[in-house]
């Protein structure tokens, strides 16, 4: 797959940045590529990187805690996480898994890394939801490895499609609110990507290994590229090769009031929600088992 040469068309990377040390749940230590409302990255809300070889960094998890509003996006590139929520779901997502977990009106769930003979690495991506869906009725899917198409476009080049459409083959997720798309794209050494997107569409990369060009810009391992607007994102890797998250999505142009774990468009949207919580009615099911 040769690169075209650079147009007008081509998306530009409008920041790099590193992803920041935070520490959230129980004690788990993480980077954070993106965190706050950005109109250029409109509809996702925020992207973590909970990758560690240390088992101290990430063994705490994430005990019980609600959502609402939203959804989250967990993939296991590496190593095992256990969940259980107030849908009465409960199971593990393993190397090459994926959970998507609506929120809507409201859900409590609970993930805790395990401990492996594998290397954690992962990533969760927040999606917003717009003001119709809100308090939709919550949803959980567990994607399976083997469920996720792989394509190989030309040598070196290996990319899974979670979501969206790349070289004719279709993600697994297919019945999302928002329209995104999202792959995981692993490229040799000096080799060379393009992928035609919607010119609506905001879009982003986050480099998970190796480093690589992104529309005039190089970025590495645990960097976040911002792109610009276009309807083609250009990609060459360097002499390592690369590994990214490649994610683009319909902006929703909304108010957005958030708080924690809740994402509504009002502060008194906001303030109801935090209400329920306190008062015990926060999620419409069944409570977590």
């Amino acid at each position: 797959m040769l690169m075209k040469s650079q147009s007008s068309n081509v998306r530009k990377a409008l920041a790099v940045s590193p992803a920041q040390p935070t520490m959230e749940g129980a004690g788990v230590r993480l980077k954070r590529a993106f965190g706050a409302v950005d109109p250029r990255l409109d509809p996702f809300l925020m992207l973590d990187d909970f990758s560690s070889r240390d088992p101290a960094d990430y063994e705490a998890g994430f005990p019980e805690h609600p959502h609402r509003g939203m959804e989250t996006v967990t993939y296991i590139i590496s190593g095992q996480v256990d969940h259980r929520d107030s849908l009465g779901n409960s199971g593990t997502i393993r190397s090459g898994e994926v959970q998507w977990m609506t929120a809507g009106s409201g859900i409590i769930h609970a993930e805790m890394p395990r401990e492996t003979w594998e290397r954690l690495c992962g990533v969760q991506l927040w999606v917003n939801l717009p003001r119709e869906s809100k308090m939709m009725t919550p949803r959980y899917r567990d994607i399976r490895e083997e469920d996720i198409p792989v394509v190989e476009p030309s040598p070196g080049i290996r990319v899974k499609v979670i979501a969206g459409t790349f070289d004719g083959a279709v993600g697994p997720v297919k019945d999302v609110v928002v329209k995104i798309l999202y792959l995981d794209v692993a490229m040799g050494p000096n080799t060379e990507f393009r992928h035609d997107i919607p010119g609506q569409f905001n879009a982003f990369a986050y480099v998970v290994q190796g480093d690589a060009d992104f529309g005039g810009s190089t970025a590495g391992r645990q960097q976040l590229v911002v792109l610009g607007k276009g309807e083609e994102v250009q990609v060459r890797s360097g002499e390592k090769g690369a590994r990214f998250i490649l994610a683009a999505g319909q902006p929703i142009g909304e108010p957005v009031a958030w708080r924690g774990p809740v994402v509504m468009n009002t502060e008194g949207e906001l303030k109801e929600a935090f209400r329920e919580m306190r008062e015990g009615t926060f999620v419409k099911t069944d409570p977590l088992r």
